[in-house]
């Protein structure tokens, strides 16, 4: 049995000319696609568009929403902060005002009971 004998060179370039030459060949063979089927293929990829433009429009509408919620949220948030800031700015009563308010609530109660 002979040994492997590496082809050199020109061997190798002449093989590759031979593979892109039948490459050529096999792609100018290929028939031509049916126009129907063309056509049936550009129709549903325009229906795959107009899912993908729909749903992209819902998301960002969705999107909104949820903006729009958050917005509302953060504004009430400041609402309440506003008006909480505004009950501690009411100055506390004293003692003797404290005093003076129980003293009363005592002696109305003690009228009614009366």
């Amino acid at each position: 049995m002979a040994g492997f004998k590496s082809p050199d060179f020109n061997e190798r370039t002449a093989a590759a000319r031979a593979a892109r030459q039948a490459a050529v060949e096999q792609l100018r063979n290929k028939p031509a696609p049916d126009p129907a089927v063309l056509a049936e293929r550009q129709a549903a990829r325009a229906a795959r568009e107009e899912q993908r433009a729909a749903k992209k429009a819902e998301a960002e509408e969705a999107k909104a929403k949820r903006a729009e919620a958050a917005r509302i949220k953060a504004e009430a948030a400041q609402a309440d902060a506003a008006k909480a800031a505004a009950e501690a700015a009411v100055p506390e009563r004293t003692e003797a005002e404290l005093k003076a308010a129980r003293d009363a609530r005592y002696a109305a109660r003690k009228a009614r009971q009366r």
